[in-house]
């Protein structure tokens, strides 16, 4: 385990290098996935450079990466390893100069993801951790806020590329504006998750994709936060993976923070 979470890091690292790169000194393309999602050359560059390394390294294992590899139906075969990459979290961000930018590398067994490294090329930061011997950040042990008041909560969450169905995401908006302390928009889900895990939030909740999570999950769980949905997860699939209403906070907020999305989605 230790050898995949050491080629993870590695790997994030480099295709961190690479994206940074890109920004700093050369002029990024841009498009549009399905008409309204935003994506760079770069994303393309990292994807294929993750996932042509995991193929050399791993060749039997399989992946889910957002860009060259984004068939959700994988999630849901668990005989063989799974690898789940999100090369640029943070697309809009990375492509407006903004620093909160970062690569994800999960890689799971069975459906439960095993190992995950989150790594802000701009800020220097990598996240790291292995199932059952906590998280760090750049190889320091970290732990959540410990909050314990409601009220006194500040929390993160994000919003989709599509703004058909908006309605419920204000309801939810709404209720916790009124009952924590404020919100903070990051604009990448690795980060938000990856700081509740070392305490500079106490909370996120957000519907996204596997690779959007997957590794900072694990990263908030190993840190001590407690992670879950405030909607069933359906019955047969790894709950590590399923995205929609994800819901992870410094425990003793936990139920609180769940009870008031549940209360504001109904």
């Amino acid at each position: 385990m230790s050898d995949i979470a050491d080629f993870a890091e590695r790997i994030a690292r480099e295709a961190g290098e690479l994206i940074r790169r890109e920004r700093d000194e050369n002029t990024l393309r841009t498009d549009y996935k399905q008409q309204t999602e935003l994506v760079t050359h770069a994303d393309v560059m990292a994807d294929e450079f993750i996932t042509d390394a995991i193929r050399k390294a791993y060749p039997d294992h399989r992946i889910l990466s957002e860009e060259t590899m984004p068939d959700l139906t994988q999630a849901e075969e668990l005989d063989t390893p799974l690898w789940i990459v999100d090369p640029i979290d943070g697309t809009v961000n990375y492509a407006y100069g903004h620093p909160q930018v970062a690569v994800s590398i999960a890689w799971a067994e069975k459906g439960r993801v095993q190992v995950g490294v989150v790594h802000a090329p701009f800020s220097e930061e990598t996240f790291r951790a292995q199932k059952g011997q906590g998280a760090t950040l750049n190889g320091q042990p970290i732990q959540h806020s410990g909050a314990t008041d409601l009220r006194q909560s500040l929390f993160a969450t994000g919003f989709p590329y599509t703004k058909d169905n908006l309605e419920p995401l204000v309801r939810r908006l709404n209720v916790m504006i009124h009952h924590c302390r404020d919100l903070r928009r990051i604009g990448s889900a690795a980060l938000d998750i990856c700081w509740v895990a070392c305490g500079r939030l106490d909370a996120y909740y957000e519907s996204v994709s596997p690779w959007d999570f997957a590794a900072a999950k694990l990263i908030a769980r190993e840190a001590g936060a407690k992670a879950g949905h405030f909607s069933e997860v359906p019955e047969g699939y790894p709950e590590d993976l399923w995205g929609k209403d994800n819901v992870i906070t410094a425990p003793e907020v936990y139920d609180g923070i769940r009870e008031l999305l549940v209360s504001a989605s109904g």
